[in-house]
């Protein structure tokens, strides 16, 4: 080989690499969002089911119809495989953005892929995806939605401090796959062990359902008589231990002392009526924060990639006063 052709060799190996690195780097970014006076944006939901996903739902609309957004809203009704089609439609109709409350975690990432393939930005609400498949500003933009590591070690904090020598759990986990039961049983766990005292005799999968949450309780409780205490991972399966606790003869928060996530109106009342012990709140008011963080993407502004919602605790001292206030 020349010199010359050498030299044309290596140039165009040097080019080709090039181009290799920026293509990577690009792929490597979220896509952009241009500002514009309106937009048409995507929202996939997971289901709607129960008093929370309604309060989330209602915000979200309302915000963009007060901002003259054009909202694509969908309802996947429980099923990750119907969320991935949910957000291809959304890619088909030339959306801008995608705000999508992941069912499962591994399940949407090919949604999530998809739609950056296809140069939409994607922002997580209130569950996030796999962090080791898919990573915020990288294939989405950011998560916004509450610590629920958090929820679940304030649950244990309280418990530690108020069980009055109850010390048997039976704990009714959310939908198995999904970061909130994922992170609420690891939070709680994880406290309730460093408290020392605790037994979590039995710990099973509810789905985040009123009905299966009493269903499994009933179950649990026969397997189970000394079980004094049940941590449900969100109000619904609360509210149905409440029910298997009831039909047993027993009385809640006497005998059976219950706690849960989520702060609707329903359980906050609970804690009223004495029920409930205490309740952490997860906030579903994303509204406002999610078209916010849009805004701010479009104008250029760097975006963290958790952005924390505030979330109420409800207990005896102050659940009569904060009731109206509940969603």
């Amino acid at each position: 080989m020349s010199a010359f052709s050498r030299r044309t060799f290596m140039l165009a190996a040097t080019a080709i690499g090039a181009m290799a690195v920026a293509g990577a780097t690009a792929m490597a970014e979220v896509p952009k969002l241009k500002q514009k006076e309106k937009y048409k944006v995507g929202f996939a939901q997971t289901e709607s089911n129960n008093p929370w996903r309604i309060a989330q739902t209602n915000s979200m609309k309302e915000t963009a119809e007060k901002l003259g957004y054009q909202l694509v809203y969908t309802d996947a009704a429980g099923s990750a495989a119907k969320q991935v089609a949910d957000v291809n439609s959304m890619i088909a109709q030339g959306v801008d953005l995608i705000f999508l409350a992941p069912r499962e975690e591994k399940p949407l990432i090919p949604a999530v892929m998809a739609a950056k393939k296809a140069g939409i930005p994607v922002i997580l609400l209130d569950r996030s995806v796999d962090p080791k498949l898919a990573k915020a500003g990288n294939d989405y933009l950011t998560f916004i939605g509450s610590d629920f590591i958090k929820e679940g070690q304030r649950v244990a904090e309280w418990l530690a401090k108020n069980a009055n020598g109850k010390t048997k759990i039976i704990e009714l986990e959310g939908t198995t796959g999904a970061s909130p039961a994922n992170d609420r049983k690891k939070g709680f766990d994880e406290a309730i062990k460093a408290a020392g005292g605790f037994e979590i005799v039995a710990s099973q999968s509810g789905d985040f359902a009123r009905d299966k949450g009493r269903q499994v309780a009933e179950a649990l409780l026969q397997a189970h008589p000394d079980a004094d205490i049940v941590y449900a991972h969100n109000d619904e399966m609360a509210i149905g231990a409440i029910s298997a606790i009831e039909a047993a003869g027993k009385v809640p928060g006497k005998d059976i002392l219950v706690l849960s996530i989520d702060g609707g109106k329903e359980a906050v009342g609970l804690v009223v009526d004495g029920k409930i012990g205490a309740v952490v709140e997860c906030n579903p008011r994303f509204g406002p924060k999610a078209f916010e963080t849009m805004a701010r993407y479009a104008k250029g502004e760097k975006i963290e990639p958790k952005l924390i919602n505030d979330d109420k605790f409800y207990d005896s001292s102050n659940a009569k006063e904060e009731l109206a206030g509940a969603y």
